[in-house]
């Protein structure tokens, strides 16, 4: 089965699905899925800003494989064209092919090779923090209470990983000659590169706060961007960052206490721009007993249980919807959004022939 799953990467890499720029529409890799799924019945739909998705269903499924079909654009440094796969003795290298067009390849040849229920759901806006497709699925009754998402977890289920949140914050200063005194007080730049200092003391703090295997909160100051010149006093500064909390953090007060760093009057905005709960998703109760119900699901597939990861996954956005939902699929996240990007064959063979024997 491995030839037929590497035929199938190799169409679906060519296709560009970079996101951004978001230039994704409803022919192209959909044509190429619908083509190769007779006997299901196709919805595809377009919810706008390059987000569309495709729901396959063959028969009354109870389970659903969710991957997303999008990608992180290309970093420089690649040996080769990005969308075009090579396959050597050990890996198939091309722009996600582990993150998570692998996955996709093998629901399709599974697929071909076996009558029974089954549902997938495509979609391409896991790379954007922007959920159209998952928001627009769960907001009508589909069924499928249950959700295998792929991402590479070297066919391992995973039952809980962190949450994620982005955010925008903008200081405002006063605009002067920066050979004055009052440049150090009034400087927005400043204000942000003070924020920045308390914050990282604020997460270092948290080190040792522990949830299963996971440690300490993940954080990230992406941008800081601002300020006219070197002789100008910063009028205006932007921060953007991120943090990925335990499941068991109490998310409100870490907002807060980012906002109470800026001091007195500071920042002028602060802006949450995606929001994404931790698996499972819920109060500590709900939470438990979705992981409880994800490890049961888990050994009735026949799954090997892996343990909570950093990342995150759409798989917390059903989670929270009520379905019982975990992680699942081929490939090491640490081949994943990198140059020359890859993902070893044996996964995909595994995995194919997991899926393979569920839908059977």
């Amino acid at each position: 089965m491995l030839d037929v799953v590497l035929r199938h990467l190799e169409a679906l890499v060519a296709f560009d699905t970079r996101n951004p720029p978001r230039r994704i529409g409803t022919g192209g890799i959909f044509d190429y899925l619908g083509a190769h799924l007779p006997g299901f019945r196709l919805e595809l739909t377009d919810h706008g800003a390059g987000a569309v998705s495709l729901l396959a269903v063959r028969g009354r499924p109870r389970c659903l494989f969710n991957v997303h079909l999008d990608t992180v654009p290309d970093a420089p440094g690649w040996s080769g064209d990005p969308l075009r796969l090579r396959v050597t003795a050990d890996r198939a290298i091309g722009l996600g092919a582990c993150d998570i067009k692998g996955a996709a390849a093998c629901l399709l040849a599974a697929a071909a090779q076996t009558t029974g229920d089954a549902a997938f759901l495509f979609s391409t806006d896991e790379e954007a923090n922007d959920a159209r497709c998952i928001a627009g699925f769960l907001a009508r009754e589909q069924g499928f209470p249950e959700v295998l998402v792929a991402e590479p977890t070297r066919c391992e289920a995973v039952l809980a990983h962190r949450g994620i949140h982005s955010v925008r914050m903008r200081f405002a200063g006063r605009a002067g000659h920066a050979s004055g005194e009052q440049a150090l007080a009034e400087s927005a730049l400043h204000a942000a590169v003070r924020w920045g200092d308390a914050a990282l003391d604020l997460v270092a703090s948290m080190h040792n706060q522990r949830f299963g295997g996971l440690r300490g909160l993940r954080f990230n100051i992406g941008r800081i961007e601002g300020g006219i010149k070197a002789n100008v006093i910063a009028p205006e500064a932007e921060v953007r960052f991120g943090f990925r909390p335990l499941p068991s953090m109490d998310v409100e007060r870490l907002h807060a206490a980012f906002r109470e760093l800026a001091g007195a009057g500071q920042p002028a905005e602060y802006e949450e721009t995606f929001r994404g709960p931790p698996l499972p998703a819920g109060d500590p109760a709900a939470a438990e007993q979705r992981r409880l119900e994800a490890r049961e699901l888990a050994d009735r597939l026949g799954l090997s249980v892996g343990g909570a990861v950093d990342f995150w996954t759409e798989a917390s956005l059903f989670s929270a919807a009520g379905r019982t939902a975990l992680v699942f699929g081929p490939g090491d996240i640490e081949q994943a959004h990198g140059v020359d990007e890859w993902v070893a064959l044996d996964q995909l063979a595994r995995y194919a022939e997991t899926v393979r024997r569920i839908l059977a």
